[in-house]
């Protein structure tokens, strides 16, 4: 697992917006909440810990992106997130303030 972990992070980087734009276009972005670990949700996506996952899922720490959030994004193309990459999904997470 530690080897996965690893993994994940390696892909852990910044992106635009406008970067993500063709993978929510392909149903593939997961936004996960700013209180979540990145690579513990990736590791969970890639070792279908359906408990964890259905967790967050049920409390809404991670999901689809909403139309609200596309609309604020997609007015600022340039905003810039943490993503990493699962296969076949993205994840990415607002950066805290």
């Amino acid at each position: 697992m530690s080897h996965l972990r690893a993994e994940i992070a390696e892909t852990l980087d910044e992106a635009e917006w406008e970067w993500l734009i063709p993978h929510v276009q392909r149903d593939v972005v997961v936004v996960v909440a700013e209180n979540l670990d990145l690579v513990d949700v990736g590791v969970a996506l890639a070792t279908d810990n359906v408990s964890s996952i259905q967790h967050w899922i049920s409390e809404q720490l991670i999901g689809k992106p909403t139309f609200a959030q596309l609309q604020v994004w997609n007015n600022d193309r340039t905003k810039r997130f943490k993503a990493a990459i699962v296969q076949p999904y993205v994840l990415i997470q607002e950066f805290s303030l």
